[in-house]
């Protein structure tokens, strides 16, 4: 079994679940914060900010036309962005979808990310309240999101949401059992049992 650092530098791809959006824990934006939904245009922002907080991935404009294409009005429902109280934008996350994941249709939590100046003050909790709540909004009933192990404060923010590790093989078990020690609090499995 690798050991805990060993995984980090790894970094090896990672899927957690939620299979309800019941009971998303609430942090609304601090006072002077704003939540901005995509305009065209906005997605200079999302590179800039992902440019900055992603040292794992390559970012270029035609990723993000890859991961999200080029519809406005799909975007403004379902991309936003935090807006600091001097107006810049400083995180952002996506209510995405997947109609064939693991042959269900579920929501997907997709590409969150907060500026590294600003990370470390529990903004990432307000992305994961207005993300969340916006999938359910949309009619989406359960979750998921990729990650990877290298992103350990990342990891331990989707578990205090309620995302579980999405173990599809011994791997999955073997890699979740190598970041155990790295995580905060219980980690359920399933309704069965804990890592």
């Amino acid at each position: 079994m690798s050991s805990g650092n060993d995984i980090v530098r790894r970094n090896i791809s990672i899927n957690m679940v939620r299979e309800h959006l019941d009971d998303i824990p609430d942090y609304p934006p601090p006072p002077g914060y704003l939540i901005h939904w995509y305009e065209p245009g906005d997605e200079k922002h999302w590179l800039n900010i992902h440019l900055v907080a992603d040292k794992y991935s390559t970012i270029t404009p035609e990723l993000y036309v890859r991961e999200f294409g080029r519809d406005p009005q799909l975007l403004h429902k379902r991309q936003f962005f935090l807006l600091s109280p001097t107006g810049a934008a400083i995180g952002t996350a996506t209510a995405w979808f997947d109609d064939d994941y693991q042959g269900l249709p579920y929501g997907r939590v997709h590409w969150v990310a907060i500026v590294p100046e600003m990370q470390g003050r529990g903004l990432g909790k307000v992305l994961m309240t207005t993300v969340c709540k916006r999938l359910r909004a949309l009619g989406h009933d359960r979750a998921y999101l990729v990650t990877s192990t290298a992103r350990i404060p990342a990891i331990n923010l989707y578990l205090q949401f309620g995302f579980m590790p999405h173990i599809r093989s011994e791997e999955d078990l073997r890699v979740w059992q190598a970041l155990r020690p790295r995580l905060k609090g219980p980690v359920y499995l399933d309704k069965r049992g804990m890592l």
